[in-house]
């Protein structure tokens, strides 16, 4: 598998993006958990390491049975000649008048 084909909404820095994805899931930024490991793994490697192929099981299992909805496109079906021209929207208010001091 070169590294062109493997998957582009992963940034290179990351190995599996377990911390971004369960980020995202619960709604905190992924650095707290990244912290959380790293001062982990002062008391146990193995422990580290246990918790986030936990986590990975986590993120499989929510990817597989609540997957992300996809993004629907929205299609123009109107003909050609229904579709009204956009105009800017114009800000009809007058401007301030200032009064110089004498």
């Amino acid at each position: 598998m070169s590294a062109n084909s493997a998957n582009a909404s992963t940034p290179k820095h990351e190995i599996f993006g377990v911390c971004r994805r369960l980020g995202e899931d619960f709604g905190f930024h992924p650095n707290i958990l990244r912290v959380a490991l790293a001062v982990g793994l002062v008391w146990s490697i193995e422990g580290v390491a246990i918790a986030y192929l936990t986590m990975a099981a986590i993120v499989i299992a929510s990817r597989i049975f609540a997957p992300e909805p996809k993004q629907k496109t929205q299609v123009n079906t109107a003909p050609a000649g229904d579709i009204a021209p956009v105009v800017p929207e114009q800000n009809n208010t007058p401007a301030p008048v200032f009064s110089q001091a004498a």
